[in-house]
């Protein structure tokens, strides 16, 4: 089976995830926010595509995989864990140790799902405010034809 961008495939093809990263970077500039940085994950967690744009500030790149890291080890958005952490701060402290300390629970984090609904991947950005973050995400995968799971308050 060929994946394309808007395939309606069961995995994240690279062509979807380079599709999702482009479109998250142009939506920032069409709202001139400041400078991002872009993770995206396949279903296993392995980096698919990156990139930081000019000017972003130092590990900017680390809370992006940080925000991804987080949404797809728990199978919930960000935003999801930016709530629990408020409501449950032990909780997400003893997730982000059993995950190695890579969970960064504030919104930016978005699971990508298939047209059927299963987690195929998840985009993590940092750069802006944690809400222009998840917008660019779900821009990004709305452009490769895939459904945004943001999580909810």
């Amino acid at each position: 089976m060929t994946n394309t961008a808007t395939s309606t495939a069961t995995d994240l093809s690279l062509e979807a995830a380079q599709t999702i990263v482009t479109a998250a970077l142009a939506h920032a500039r069409a709202g001139a926010m400041n400078p991002l940085a872009v993770c995206v994950l396949d279903a296993r967690g392995a980096l698919k595509a990156y990139a930081a744009e000019d000017g972003t500030s130092l590990n900017r790149g680390e809370i992006a995989r940080g925000k991804a890291n987080g949404a797809l080890a728990l199978g919930m958005g960000s935003r999801s864990l930016f709530k629990r952490a408020k409501d449950q701060p032990f909780f997400i402290s003893a997730a982000t140790s059993a995950i190695g300390g890579s969970l960064v629970p504030v919104p930016g984090g978005v699971l990508i799902r298939s047209a059927a609904g299963s987690i195929i991947g998840v985009v993590g950005i940092s750069g802006d405010t944690s809400d222009n973050d998840e917008a660019s995400a779900l821009a990004g995968i709305t452009a490769a034809g895939l459904v945004g799971d943001p999580g909810q308050d």
